[in-house]
């Protein structure tokens, strides 16, 4: 997709404005992370930051955006500055693929404070949407274990959302999509198989189930329920079935889009077998999601192939992940926003997280937030509650946010969505299953080092009125 720098929202122009008029060299150091992990599910995968590094590498202001900034009122020096925009920042960051948690941080940019500004809104758009479909993709994958996942919601996404949706579906685990630009563009494998209007051209279903596998032989699909699933389309897939074993072929599947999915693969897996078509796969879809392909599994139906549309493209029931992206540092002093709610407090400094692993390999079940001056933690500290601490000292550190951009430059190897879901996957067999469970998973310890504690505490007591 073609983004340009006007990607973003106008009030970052406008303090950008003030900041160019005021204090035009400014460093400044964000953070970005989440509130709360999505489906109230115990972690959340990090997509979305090849798409970002991409975006950033380029991103400028076009001869129309600068014409339609001066219409805004902007002035002329401003927008010569603006027509020469770079971003010039770096960037440490999480290893996109990753088990991430709530409330640290993820993402830290380091740059000029208006380079870092005008980035905020399409870093925001990109990393809080592709992390929450690759999350919901995750748990899809976990319902269905190691059945074939097909995502088929871009006629259901939100606009051209669901082109970053197919590519966040691959890395959460789907096998391939019905998108083709995002097949195309990001090297996913792409499937389809056949709409009802296609059937009800046909005066006859036999006629176009025979039509489509003259034409469309090889890894052919045939919708089975336009009329009378069992009675009628069924028993007519099986005829074909048997004409293309003549002419050498196979039929791949057939599809199954409405009524009870688990009553009717039983009988379709029953007769198909009785007609020695034991090869052929049975595809499911309609409004499918983890619950409902859970409960399909647990009653034993016999579906070889799940397709999954708007469940998963729109992140139901959840719609938005609350990614945000705050101010830690300024020219070397630390900066704090405060609230009311606990939870929105921020964390002053630049950074480093921990992730503590166990002898076995496993995630403990705690990251712990440091100084970056700080080579490890340990002891972990609860934000805010004084008798909660955690004894460090038994795990390895495993520093999570390393250098991904340099002065505007990529420094680390462009990696394929294939490389990051295999990634995410060995990455979550790493942690444990009462963190992955759907009800009531583990609570993943978030932590601060004594040091960063008593520096924030220090800046609350200070800025407290």
């Amino acid at each position: 997709m073609n983004i340009t720098a006007a990607y973003t929202d106008l009030y970052q122009i406008t303090m950008a404005q003030v900041y160019f008029e005021t204090k035009p060299d400014g460093r400044a150091v964000f953070d970005y992370y989440y509130r709360h992990n999505p489906y109230n599910s115990g972690y959340s995968i990090f997509a979305g930051l090849e798409d970002v590094l991409d975006i950033l590498e380029t991103l400028k202001f076009s001869d129309s955006d600068i014409l339609y900034l001066k219409e805004k009122g902007f002035e002329n020096e401003f927008l010569e500055y603006l027509r020469n925009f770079r971003f010039r920042g770096n960037i440490r960051s999480s290893k996109e693929g990753d088990v991430v948690f709530p409330n640290r941080p993820i993402l830290q940019v380091e740059a000029n404070i208006i380079e870092a500004q005008i980035i905020e809104t399409v870093l925001l758009n990109i990393l809080n949407f592709q992390t929450l479909i690759a999350t919901k993709a995750s748990r899809i994958r976990r319902s269905a274990k190691d059945e074939i996942l097909l995502d088929m919601g871009l006629r259901r996404a939100h606009a051209t959302g669901g082109y970053y949706a197919s590519r966040a579906a691959a890395i959460g685990g789907f096998d391939s999509t019905s998108n083709v630009k995002a097949a195309e563009d990001y090297n996913i494998p792409s499937s389809g198989t056949m709409a009802h209007s296609f059937i009800q051209s046909y005066d006859s279903e036999l006629e176009a189930f025979r039509d489509f596998a003259k034409v469309r032989p090889e890894n052919c699909v045939l919708l089975i329920d336009t009329y009378n699933t069992l009675k009628l389309g069924l028993p007519n897939a099986i005829k074909v079935a048997k004409e293309m074993e003549e002419r050498g072929d196979k039929l791949l599947g057939v599809r199954l889009d409405s009524g009870d999915l688990a009553y009717l693969s039983k009988k379709t897996r029953t007769i198909l077998d009785e007609a020695n078509l034991e090869y052929v796969k049975i595809v499911a879809s309609n409004q499918l999601d983890e619950y409902v392909i859970k409960s399909l599994k647990e009653q034993g139906a016999p579906i070889d192939i799940f397709g999954v549309g708007t469940n998963l493209v729109t992140g139901k029931p959840d719609a938005a992940l609350d990614g945000v992206y705050k101010l830690s540092e300024y020219n070397g002093t630390p900066r704090i926003k405060l609230s009311e709610n606990i939870i929105k407090v921020s964390l002053p400094f630049k950074k480093q997280v921990y992730r503590m692993v166990d002898a076995n390999d496993m995630f403990y079940g705690a990251d712990a937030i440091g100084l970056f001056i700080e080579d490890e933690v340990s002891q972990m500290e609860h934000p805010f509650d004084i008798t909660k601490k955690l004894d460090l000292s038994p795990f390895e550190h495993e520093p999570l946010l390393e250098m991904v951009m340099e002065e505007g430059k990529r420094v680390v190897p462009t990696r394929t969505v294939t490389e990051i879901s295999k990634y995410s996957q060995s990455r979550l067999e790493q942690l444990p299953n009462e963190y992955k469970r759907f009800q009531n998973p583990h609570i993943y310890k978030i932590g601060l080092s004594p040091s960063l504690k008593e520096e924030r505490d220090a800046l609350i007591k200070e800025h407290k009125i």
